[in-house]
């Protein structure tokens, strides 16, 4: 199943035509999920786009939407492309500062935002925005909005639908049009627009539809938990779904996501690395809780089905063992996804190793993919059923990548983006003859699948002269059960050094087996508790090596978060903000002294 529409309003418009009057987007109301149909969304699009036009809104002209994601978040991104806008997707954890940015950089015409907390933070930004003109607000909070601006609640607009003239550029947008600005959030520097057209997000959800047709791709259910303003939720998590006709639950957020699991049921979930490593924690830790029996039959299948993965079969014995353990112990897993999962694609960032072959150990279809927002995001991915989980897989049909002779991946094809807004200097840099210098250092195997070795300007040069690889290192650390966040330095240094967050389970048992105060500002002190970490770090080195080794670490009492800016919204840490806020415990590791 594919699409030939030449703009995102056009395809939607397709599985309209299919699906009608069947459900389309789920959110709780009243503890319980509620539908949206095809045709609500298709109704409340309409009504949206005309007010937006009615407001002044032109062709052309961009939309900052700030909203968590929930139904009104498909609606208002359909609603402005069909008033041949720009939406301009802006993280809900952005600042005021962050907010008065985008929206004087875009320079946006007007802004829908959902809930009270995040107007109070936009409009201290629209204030000093000029070329905002009109706002609607999905969630009213009876509080007056600046008299210059023309505002509307969302019930009134989608409860009127004619009360304005209707606009529908469906027909008009064609593939070279843009559709929206997806501003990086990236580990460094200040975020720049991307530019991506109606052509470019459809021609990668076109290739990720070749890549998973094998599975079926009929009534396939989607669960939402990762912010819609990135550019891999946006594409593969709404417009994906919206090309194939599928339905999409809306997860209560990460807290809940066991549980929206097992009442979406979905089908497919895209997935950042960060959250596998803590389900691959959590369920480890369960099963060691209960020990016995269960704890042996969990360890055998994980022993089992990682040899058949890395040996390609199974002698007599162990392949009747192994079928025997499917319903005792790799059922119970799935059951814990929904029951019916046929891909989890893992994408932002790289997945470790000993993760990946944990979830297919267990029988779990776990595709690792690699993708950049200038890519619309996705480049790459592994098919279903000859799946590599230490690459990222081959390109995406109609995706061309080649590796530089210093090892830079280059991408070529209708996927890369059209450019940075208002920045033609960093466009030119890099896209070059017509290719996308990634940035990322990879190879391509004889087989055609890419492996990310490294950042390019991410590599760690110690005194020594030897390159170093902090990925690689941050996730051996991640990957001990006592870990819960790791970060590297050692640049121009004779040896790396760590700071390290414990996980919290782990610090709040260790703490009451020990009789120590579980408040984290007290627990990192206690030396025992440090030696627990550093058995940790000692486990992590015997398979590093020697010089990928920590040598020293600092504890850290509280997690590298989105909020305090130490986190992108796809959970990578912002290694030059940790570095520059916590310069001196990290100079202290190189003295003599150490911590």
């Amino acid at each position: 199943m594919t699409t030939v529409a030449p703009s995102l309003p056009a395809a939607f418009r397709e599985s309209l035509g299919r699906r009608g009057d069947q459900p389309f987007i789920w959110a709780k109301a009243g503890g319980a999920y509620r539908p949206w149909s095809w045709r609500r969304v298709d109704r409340e699009s309409r009504a949206v786009a005309a007010w937006l036009a009615a407001q002044g809104v032109a062709p052309g002209d961009r939309v900052v939407l700030v909203s968590e994601n929930r139904p009104e978040w498909c609606i208002a991104d359909l609603a402005i492309m069909r008033a041949g806008a720009v939406t301009v997707p802006a993280y809900t954890t952005n600042t005021a500062a962050d907010h008065a940015y985008i929206l004087n950089h875009s320079e946006a015409r007007g802004v829908i935002c959902s809930t009270p907390a995040l107007k109070r933070t936009l409009m201290r930004a629209v204030a000093e925005a000029p070329t905002v003109k009109a706002c609607l607000f999905v969630e009213e909070d009876g509080e007056a909005p600046p008299e210059a601006l023309r505002t509307a609640s969302w019930r009134a607009v989608v409860e009127a639908p004619d009360a304005h003239p209707a606009v529908d550029f469906t027909d008009r947008a064609g593939p070279g049009d843009l559709a929206c600005f997806i501003y990086t959030s990236g580990t460094s520097g200040h975020p720049k627009g991307v530019m991506l057209t109606h052509g470019n997000i459809l021609a990668d959800v076109r290739g990720a539809v070749r890549l998973l047709e094998q599975i079926g791709l009929e009534d396939e259910v989607f669960l939402s938990f990762l912010p819609l303003s990135h550019a891999y939720e946006h594409t593969a998590g709404l417009w994906f779904p919206i090309v194939i006709g599928a339905q999409i639950y809306y997860a209560e957020g990460i807290e809940a996501l066991a549980t929206n699991l097992l009442e979406a049921r979905p089908t497919i979930l895209t997935c950042v690395p960060r959250l596998f490593e803590v389900m691959r924690q959590r369920i480890d830790r369960q099963i060691r809780r209960q020990g016995g029996l269960r704890q042996r039959l969990f360890e055998e299948a994980i022993r089992l089905g990682r040899a058949r993965y890395e040996q390609g079969r199974l002698g007599p014995l162990d392949r009747a063992l192994d079928r025997l353990l499917d319903p005792l112990v790799r059922r119970k897993v799935a059951a814990r996804f929904g029951g019916r999962m046929k891909a989890l694609v893992s994408g932002g960032a790289p997945l470790a190793y000993e993760v990946g072959i944990f979830f297919l150990a267990l029988g779990l279809p776990l595709l690792q993919g690699y993708g950049q927002t200038e890519a619309s995001p996705v480049i790459s991915c592994n098919p279903p059923g000859r799946c590599r989980i230490d690459t990222v897989g081959p390109p995406l049909e109609g995706v061309e990548v080649r590796i530089a002779e210093d090892g830079e991946i280059l991408v070529r094809g209708p996927i890369v983006m059209k450019g940075y807004w208002k920045d033609e200097t960093a466009t030119a840099r890099v896209i070059r003859d017509g290719w996308l210098h990634t940035g990322d250092v990879g190879a391509l195997d004889a087989d055609g699948y890419l492996r990310i070795t490294d950042r390019k300007k991410d590599i760690i040069v110690n005194s020594g002269g030897d390159n170093i690889s902090p990925q690689k290192v941050e996730g051996m650390l991640a990957l001990q059960p006592e870990i819960a966040q790791a970060t590297v330095f050692g640049d121009r240094r004779p040896y790396l050094v760590a700071l390290i967050v414990p996980d919290p389970e782990f610090a709040e048992g260790f703490a009451a087996d020990h009789g120590l105060p579980a408040e984290p500002s007290l627990l990192i002190r206690d030396e025992r508790f440090r030696r627990a970490i550093a058995a940790a770090v000692a486990r992590a080195n015997a398979r590093l090596a020697a010089i990928e080794r920590v040598r020293r670490f600092d504890l850290l009492d509280g997690m590298f978060s989105i909020a305090d800016g130490l986190l992108t919204p796809t959970l990578k840490i912002r290694r030059h903000l940790v570095h520059r806020r916590y310069r001196d415990r990290l100079e202290a590791l190189y003295g003599d002294r150490a911590a």
